[in-house]
């Protein structure tokens, strides 16, 4: 419904709904307040000093205003309650002068000190409360007061008399739910806190269960989807795994062998690839690509960056070397001639295996018989571009691969629209990298690794939060950390900067300086926290690292312990925090992100989620989780019986879900 049918919303304040995303009565009665203050008027007598406090007034004198500087001012007049006069003080209410006249009624909420008789107040309200009033806050819309917005929302809940059902009956049933206008009522509303309590977990069930939904029905329709059965020659296969330069651990073997009975099956493969940094990711996606080939079809391998894409062509170069397939690179920065070429090619099947970044998706570029798609760092692309490549095959089988660790249970959850291959050994001979968490003053331990390891012939990442001094705080940046690493080796070693700022070219001539092992001490950004793969770097230090999550430290740690060589990470803080302390104890990247889960809650965590809509008003992965698990096979029951048939809000979704795909 239209929001010019809501009384009290003329144009200005529609324009200012919009940008906040509010383009209906529907988002508008969504809008949920994200807390509720509770006001109940109370005797000062009864009252403790320096406990926030409900009272009744009744100004006595004519306020004054006094400034203490550029905007801050102090609202003064005294008011009395029960009888007792008291001395009344509250911050930047200047405003509020011309309404306080004498006899006025009001209600003021603060602290009360009995030794000054003073009041200070950090909230007024100019009328007086009788009993006890819960108000609801919301997150605000610039322009749009608090009290404004709740007289909207109370306007707009009276223009809607039916809702489209989501939850189904049975569940409402079962959890004694009120229905959806009296649950919208409450937490707008509130009368009582229970009610509110018990209103919102009707929404969280419903955004869970539209969630799951979502999910369970694109795994329903990709299940569906037909592939390629294609001819193995397993025996080739494992003579070729007994090629690699190293051993295959128990993970690997496990993710190799799903991937290639996907590829025998009809049904077109679905599959995330989940593993560590480090964990040898690439190396299951070679075997699958070499298979691929094998049975005649060429692959596709997209990466986001043209670094990213540069490091696995060379690598993965490397391990077909000694077979007959033709690899290839496509990035962005080559020149047109060198494209076309790479197109002519790829079109003629003179191309087995073509790896690149988003140039790949160019719309010019045809492949003869695309069978198998590999996105590296799936949750960087869109959906959209995704599909572009998947089309460019006769419905090839897709393995999509992460490095971001998220919670194993919360994984098989999230991703319930793929099939999931986890890696969490190590690569044999790896060693675990030393981590220590170290304050500015402590500075001295890490340089001294720093030295010892530059005289071993090894190199050292240093990573700074900024790539610029910024006036407004005392965050390190590149270029003054540079600045010190070169006066402290005495300019003896080559020391230099890379970051996101810098050109495609600057960027590739300093990372092949680095890996050629002619610059010592690398100052980067976190630019280098996916894909740079130098073996000889043996040494990390991160400054200011409480600014960054558990799950950011992780993926930059995992730049070092590469090789055989013993690796060593140094977190340089301001003030060491708790949090920090469970990187010491742990390289495994799954646990660290149950940690960094249970620290900071989804947030960022599942902003990998690469479909459905995790844009939840109050459902809370981490708290609701039990209930996520409930709603996945309440929703399984709802999609095996079809009751979605029947429900107009599903049968929306399922015409946006088949669409797109």
């Amino acid at each position: 419904m239209d929001l010019t049918h809501v009384k009290g919303i003329g144009e200005k304040y529609i324009e200012l709904l919009y940008k906040a995303n509010i383009y209906s009565v529907e988002d508008l009665v969504s809008y949920y307040p994200y807390k509720y203050q509770l006001y109940e008027p109370e005797v000062l007598e009864n009252s403790l000093d320096g406990v926030v406090v409900t009272i009744n007034a009744k100004v006595f004198d004519t306020p004054k205003v006094s400034y203490i500087r550029k905007n801050f001012n102090a609202l003064r007049f005294t008011c009395e309650t029960y009888g007792k006069v008291i001395k009344v003080t509250i911050f930047n209410r200047a405003y509020l002068k011309p309404h306080l006249t004498i006899g006025k009624e009001i209600t003021l909420i603060g602290k009360y000190n009995s030794k000054t008789n003073t009041f200070t107040a950090n909230d007024m309200k100019l009328s007086k409360i009788e009993d006890k009033k819960i108000v609801p806050v919301y997150h605000l819309i610039k322009g749009i007061k608090n009290s404004v917005l709740t007289k909207m929302i109370e306007n707009a809940l009276k223009e809607i008399n039916t809702f489209e059902r989501v939850l189904p009956k049975e569940v409402e049933e079962e959890h004694h739910f009120l229905s959806k206008k009296e649950s919208l009522e409450n937490i707008h509303h509130p009368k009582e806190m229970e009610l509110v309590k018990k209103s919102r977990e009707r929404i969280i069930y419903e955004e869970l269960f539209e969630f799951m939904f979502k999910i369970q029905y694109l795994k329903k329709l990709k299940e569906q989807e037909v592939g390629i059965s294609k001819s193995m020659d397993l025996r080739k296969i494992e003579e070729f795994i007994q090629t690699l330069p190293f051993t295959l651990t128990g993970d690997q073997r496990v993710a190799i062998q799903d991937g290639l009975e996907d590829m025998i099956e009809k049904k077109r493969m679905n599959r995330l690839l989940l593993g560590d940094v480090g964990s040898g990711k690439t190396i299951v996606a070679t075997v699958l690509m070499y298979a691929n080939t094998l049975a005649g079809y060429q692959s596709a391998f997209l990466a986001p960056t043209e670094v990213l894409a540069t490091q696995h062509y060379y690598s993965i170069v490397k391990l077909l070397k000694d077979t007959p397939y033709s690899v290839e690179l496509l990035v962005g920065s080559m020149t047109k001639k060198e494209k076309e070429n790479i197109h002519k090619r790829v079109q003629n099947h003179e191309i087995d295996i073509l790896i690149g970044t988003h140039a790949i998706l160019n719309e010019h570029l045809f492949f003869d018989n695309l069978g198998f798609v590999v996105t590296d760092e799936q949750h960087r692309f869109g959906v959209n571009q995704r599909d572009l490549l998947k089309e460019k095959g006769m419905r090839p089988d897709m393995l999509f691969m992460s490095a971001t660790p998220i919670p194993r249970t919360y994984a098989l959850t999230i991703y319930g629209d793929m099939d999931t291959s986890m890696i969490k050994e190590k690569p044999v001979g790896r060693k675990e990298v030393i981590t220590q968490v170290l304050q500015e003053s402590e500075l001295k331990i890490a340089l001294l690794k720093v030295l010892e390891e530059i005289k071993q012939n090894h190199q050292v990442y240093v990573v700074a939060p900024m790539i610029e001094e910024n006036t407004e705080n005392d965050l390190k940046d590149v270029y003054l950390l540079k600045e010190r690493f070169q006066t402290a080796f005495h300019g003896k070693v080559l020391v230099e900067v890379l970051h996101g700022k810098m050109k495609k070219e600057e960027k590739q001539a300093v990372m092949n300086d680095f890996k050629n092992g002619d610059i010592k001490i690398l100052i980067a950004t976190t630019v280098i926290e996916v894909g740079v793969d130098v073996k000889n770097a043996t040494v990390m230090l991160i400054f200011n690292a409480e600014r960054f999550g558990l799950a950011t430290l992780h993926q930059l740690r995992g730049r070092v312990g590469r090789s055989e060589l013993q690796s060593y990470c140094y977190f340089i803080c301001k003030e060491v925090k708790e949090r920090l302390k469970v990187l010491e104890e742990s390289n495994d990247g799954f646990y660290i992100s149950e940690k960094d889960f249970e620290f900071r809650g989804e947030g960022d965590l599942f902003g990998v989620k690469q479909s459905g809509d995790m844009t939840f008003q109050m459902a809370n992965l981490k708290r609701d989780y039990e209930i996520l698990l409930e709603m996945k096979e309440k929703v399984n029951d709802f999609i095996s019986k079809e009751e979605y048939l029947s429900y107009p809000y599903f049968t929306k979704i399922v015409q946006k879900i088949d669409f797109r795909n």
